[in-house]
């Protein structure tokens, strides 16, 4: 049984519940999102593995999850992206966002989400109970991409993609500064 860490507006731990029991009862929880980009500033995306419990076949960022009961998010983050895309990839926090969205199959996730950032050019092991494949698209295409075929991702990037953007904008962002793996 997985567990979540349940959180009020300000990211606050409130308590903890089993995972699937939260995404039917749509309750706030912590969450984390990581970005990774290779040296050319082209974006990893994922596909889910068609079995996740929502968004299978979707694209989406390179990693997303939930931290356990007392991991940090950063930890959290850096264990998942192993498990997930076989990588290990320095990563820096970015921001955090909230938002909700509900899904056909009866699931709604409602989630304070962590975004990090990461540089990464090596190779990618994913495991395939997680991920069906992964590229590297130019913000561009991807911005192109969820204008004509949004159906294709999943809903927190839609949301997401453009706050990662829009922080790219800050005057101390630059791909160089994210360190390499």
């Amino acid at each position: 049984m997985e567990e979540v860490i349940l959180v009020n507006e300000a990211d606050e731990e409130i308590g903890t519940m089993e995972k699937m029991e939260v995404h039917h009862k749509a309750l706030l929880h912590r969450a984390f999102s990581v970005f990774l980009f290779n040296s050319n500033g082209q974006m990893l995306l994922q596909q889910r593995a068609l079995c996740k419990y929502h968004s299978g076949g979707l694209w989406t960022n390179a990693c997303c999850s939930h931290p356990r009961p007392g991991e940090t998010v950063e930890s959290a983050a850096i264990r998942r992206t192993m498990e997930e895309l076989g990588i290990s990839p320095d990563l820096k926090k970015a921001f955090s966002f909230t938002y909700r969205a509900d899904f056909d199959n009866g699931l709604t996730e409602h989630e304070f989400d962590h975004v990090f950032v990461g540089r990464y050019d090596g190779d990618i092991s994913p495991d395939p109970a997680e991920v069906s494949d992964t590229k590297y698209l130019d913000l561009s295409e991807i911005r192109e991409e969820l204008q004509t075929n949004p159906a294709l991702y999943t809903e927190w990037f839609k949301i997401a993609f453009q706050q990662v953007e829009d922080h790219m904008q800050l005057p101390d962002w630059r791909i160089d500064a994210i360190s390499p793996v």
